[in-house]
């Protein structure tokens, strides 16, 4: 499995960047290699509208089966959602300190989205 990270940099001591569809990268990290791959999204950042659906979208190109973030609006939400993307809300720290906690079973999937829209 694939799972991404919203992050402020692109390696894995990146602090978690707290908004999805505004996190200037994705770190895809496969679970079987624990390769890590940065995508930056940084074309999203100043989009007026949108910028969690285009976020979204490219989470799911990259196969990701899993999203670990601070927040999620509902476009975005509702995409990952219905592509089978489980998304983990509340996320903190570094992509590394994310995604330990992540592997040992220390996140708890969301049902719903935690932000209203824009944020």
């Amino acid at each position: 499995m694939k799972v991404a990270i919203s992050t402020q940099g692109d390696s894995m001591e990146s602090l978690v960047d707290q908004r999805f569809g505004r996190a200037p990268f994705f770190l895809i990290i496969d679970t079987d290699s624990e390769s890590v791959e940065a995508v930056d999204n940084k074309k999203n950042l100043n989009l007026m509208q949108g910028a969690g659906i285009q976020a979204a979208e490219s989470v799911v190109r990259h196969d990701a089966g899993a999203v670990l973030t601070g927040h999620c609006g509902p476009k975005a939400f509702r995409l990952l959602s219905k592509a089978g993307v489980t998304v983990y809300l509340g996320a903190a720290g570094t992509a590394k300190e994310a995604y330990e906690e992540f592997k040992k079973g220390g996140m708890t999937s969301a049902k719903e989205p935690d932000r209203q829209g824009h944020w």
